[in-house]
């Protein structure tokens, strides 16, 4: 949380799409302490027991708002936005989201499977556009995979604020107390 004890990131998806990629989206939310934010039109229901099932259920746990529209998102949310998208000209490792963190919420806004965020969004914050570096002959990521290498850039450069850095659930020394050592397993380093 930033110092007006308000999340920090914020992940925004423009007219998803595919149901398996929000659900997976909607997961790494939970998984980093994220928001979502959600711009309709939707191309799927929600509601739907199917999506529940493409969430794993963490929509259960997910904290999530619907829009209705690009202008309904932005007249009830302040703060920084950044969009991903493949014509952005610099890698989520070149923005400084520590210093955009200090006052303000971070908000990463990923567009739709098919057509990505509106070109008119994208060219009224061209400072703000940034890229997945990958190779030449690929168009694009996942957005799924794509959302949590920017999420984790965000988290990386804030320490991780608030995220466990030991296994909580098994235990921190599962591997040490549960399964013994056998030097023939061990792969020899030259």
């Amino acid at each position: 949380m930033n110092e007006s004890g308000n999340n920090i990131v914020n992940v925004v998806l423009f007219e998803p799409e595919i149901p398996q990629n929000t659900g997976n989206i909607m997961r790494t939310c939970v998984a980093t302490g994220a928001v979502l934010h959600i711009i309709g039109p939707v191309g799927f229901d929600i509601e739907n027991p199917e999506f529940r099932r493409a969430s794993t259920n963490h929509i259960t746990w997910a904290e999530y708002t619907l829009y209705d529209s690009w202008q309904d998102f932005v007249s009830k949310n302040d703060g920084e936005y950044f969009f991903m998208t493949r014509y952005g000209k610099v890698p989520p490792s070149d923005i400084d989201f520590k210093a955009a963190s200090e006052n303000a919420n971070i908000y990463l806004i990923f567009g739709k499977e098919s057509t990505g965020i509106p070109g008119e969004i994208l060219r009224a914050n061209l400072d703000r556009c940034f890229r997945i570096p990958m190779a030449a002959d690929c168009r694009c990521l996942n957005v799924s995979n794509a959302c949590a290498v920017a999420i984790y850039e965000v988290l990386r450069q804030l320490n991780y604020p608030g995220l466990s850095f030991t296994e909580e659930q098994k235990g921190e020394d599962f591997l040490e107390e549960n399964y013994s050592y056998d030097e023939t397993l061990r792969r020899k380093r030259k």
